[in-house]
């Protein structure tokens, strides 16, 4: 993508949302926008400003074959035949870890597309060990964003994982609900150090509804069931998202109030799994098998 590349843009609408795709970045939403009563439109997710922003510069990304940061350049693993090591290279700048996968940084297909869901395919998957094929299915149903996710495996039997990775505005006044038992805290790498309970954890209590610390957030919240409301109301509007039940883990990220945005990812495994006792999270698949998720995200206005 050199300078002057022009990004071919996806729009799905009905008569409340908005929504454009960005195939090239990563099958990636572009942004989406709530058409609100009063005939005006305002983002659901954070605004799009062009592919100058590159590929975190959308309003979500898909995540596969695995989710957030391997540690120690790679993972052991081989079924059956005792313990393999399989390396896994850094993939991008400034990172030093493989981080979310390669899905995020291809191209991807358009299969089909009507006025109200697209379908976009990546066939090409490969990241260390990992060969894999993948299929996104986005639909907007009365204006909630239906979003699936179905991964294959094309190679060796290997720990699967991945997930969503949306970008919401920030305001002053923003406020998350959601429940959690458990909170891994992190080193200065972003990689966790120990999970410790809600009540320990000792931050902002979001069970009951909290706003975003000042400072930086970037935890990874276990068994989550699901469901997070997040109120906007610079914005006039509410949000509510709910995944599935493989996507059991939330993580909310933030540089902090100045940036203007957050992060609340529904992914199927902590960060660093491949390398913590039992892999929590991640799925073994066999060649050819697959593996699913799926995420919904509905708005309401607060007039």
């Amino acid at each position: 993508m050199g300078d002057g590349w022009v990004a071919r843009l996806l729009e799905l609408s009905d008569a409340r949302s908005r929504l454009r795709l960005v195939p090239a970045l990563g099958g990636a939403v572009a942004d989406m926008q709530a058409r609100l009563p009063d005939g005006t439109e305002q983002p659901v997710l954070r605004p799009w400003p062009g592919t100058e922003a590159g590929v975190f510069g959308v309003g979500m990304n898909l995540l596969v074959p695995f989710s957030n940061r391997i540690s120690g350049g790679g993972f052991a693993f081989d079924p059956g035949e005792g313990e393999t090591f399989h390396p896994l290279a850094p993939n991008l700048t400034g990172e030093p870890f493989p981080i979310h996968g390669d899905g995020f940084q291809k191209p991807w297909q358009v299969v089909s597309q009507s006025a109200t869901q697209a379908v976009l395919a990546l066939e090409d998957g490969a990241i260390g060990p990992y060969r894999y094929s993948a299929e996104a299915t986005y639909r907007l149903n009365d204006g909630t964003l239906h979003a699936g996710l179905r991964i294959t495996n094309k190679g060796r039997e290997l720990p699967f994982g991945g997930g969503f990775h949306p970008w919401f505005p920030r305001g002053a006044e923003t406020r998350l609900t959601f429940d959690h038992k458990g909170v891994w805290l992190e080193d200065a790498q972003h990689l966790p150090t120990r999970e410790v309970s809600a009540a320990e954890w000792g931050q902002a209590a979001f069970a009951s509804g909290a706003p975003l610390p000042e400072g930086l957030i970037n935890n990874a919240f276990t068994r989550w069931p699901g469901t997070v409301t997040i109120a906007q109301p610079h914005l006039g509007i509410d949000l509510r998202m709910t995944a599935d039940t493989d996507l059991d883990t939330a993580i909310v990220y933030s540089p902090g109030a100045q940036s203007g945005f957050f992060c609340f990812e529904p992914v199927s495994h902590p960060v660093d799994a491949h390398n913590m006792a039992g892999m929590p999270g991640l799925k073994r698949l066999a060649h050819g098998a697959t593996l699913e998720f799926a995420m919904q995200l509905e708005w309401q206005s607060r007039a």
